[in-house]
């Protein structure tokens, strides 16, 4: 998983600049005075949490606006949604509204029957022919690029996302809700959740469950654990909170920058039906990722894979029954 040095963001509480990808610049948004009252901090919450919550209220107000903005915007055009274009499936004699509600509504009742038999899963099932790309640690300054570029594949995928990083970059997972794609809960702030105790794991879920749900997203019900650290407690949590852990198949290694063709040879040798590709679309510079993406796809699809987010794969394909539990990976 990426190493990305992430101190940055409670360095930010001094008021230092975020990091920025090479010859790029992030411009922040003027926070407008709030009009409200952020909400109370809970029993036994943390400094940083309680400034992270009344930070993220704040920056709540601005998101809001852009997003009504947008979706605003979106609707004058009069083309129907990215969503429903994106999605390989059709569902006759319904609106285009309707159609991504049932769309929703079967990838929702997809993880709940996954849940129903198994808290985690590495892959789908192996009887059809799709397989899901998935992208971690955004979104940061690549993860719109990243996703045009999906858009132009016609793909949709799967996004993990850290609930600190919308306060930055939240434009890249509100150009992924836009798009179809699934945005996934990768923590608030990128820890080894096995090193913590039992409320600080629940504030790392919830916080970045919040965040999304902010900015318009919907409620997430998939959760990546960073570094692939988890423990009992872990599972606990994600029971509370109807989360299903996602790990992966196939690692590509993307955030060392191995180049793109070793990127692109990594993906394919790994792929088969079921498969979960793990990429990253934020912790560093990521423009080989976005550079292999056509590749990969074209030889997926050579091979009559199709790439499908997560929670699609778990509809058309489940895991099977029985599997046994996977255990940490992160080596704590």
């Amino acid at each position: 998983m990426s190493p990305w040095d992430w101190t940055w963001e409670d360095r930010s509480q001094a008021n230092l600049a975020p990091p920025v990808a090479p010859e790029e610049t992030v411009e922040q948004p003027d926070m407008p005075p709030s009009t409200g009252t952020a909400p109370p901090p809970r029993p036994g919450m943390s400094p940083v949490v309680r400034r992270r919550r009344v930070a993220a209220f704040g920056f709540a107000v601005v998101v809001v606006i852009v997003l009504i903005a947008a979706v605003g915007s979106h609707k004058s055009s009069g083309k129907t949604h990215v969503t429903v274009a994106k999605h390989h499936r059709t569902i006759p004699s319904l609106t285009p509204t309707e159609r991504v509600a049932a769309v929703v509504k079967g990838e929702e009742n997809a993880v709940n029957s996954v849940l129903a038999y198994t808290p985690a899963v590495t892959s789908g099932g192996s009887h059809g022919n799709e397989l899901a790309l998935t992208f971690d640690d955004g979104p940061g300054p690549y993860t719109q690029q990243l996703v045009e570029t999906l858009d132009r594949l016609h793909v949709r995928a799967t996004f993990f996302a850290i609930g600190s990083q919308e306060r930055y970059f939240s434009a890249g997972t509100i150009a992924e809700i836009k798009s179809g794609d699934v945005v996934g809960d990768h923590t608030e702030t990128h820890p080894m959740m096995a090193t913590l105790s039992q409320h600080e794991q629940y504030e790392e879920l919830f916080d970045q469950m919040a965040q999304i749900e902010v900015i318009g997203g919907r409620r997430p019900r998939l959760f990546r654990p960073p570094y692939g650290s988890f423990d009992a407690t872990t599972f606990k949590e994600l029971h509370h909170l109807h989360l299903l852990m996602i790990l992966w198949s196939v690692d590509t290694s993307d955030y060392t920058l191995p180049g793109v063709s070793a990127i692109v040879h990594t993906a394919l040798a790994g792929a088969k039906p079921g498969a979960i590709i793990l990429m990253h679309d934020g912790g560093g510079n990521r423009e080989e990722t976005i550079a292999a993406l056509p590749a990969i796809v074209r030889g997926l699809r050579k091979r009559g894979l199709h790439p499908v987010t997560v929670p699609q794969l778990l509809e058309d394909d489940p895991p099977p029954h029985g599997l046994p539990l996977p255990t940490n990976l992160s080596g704590d």
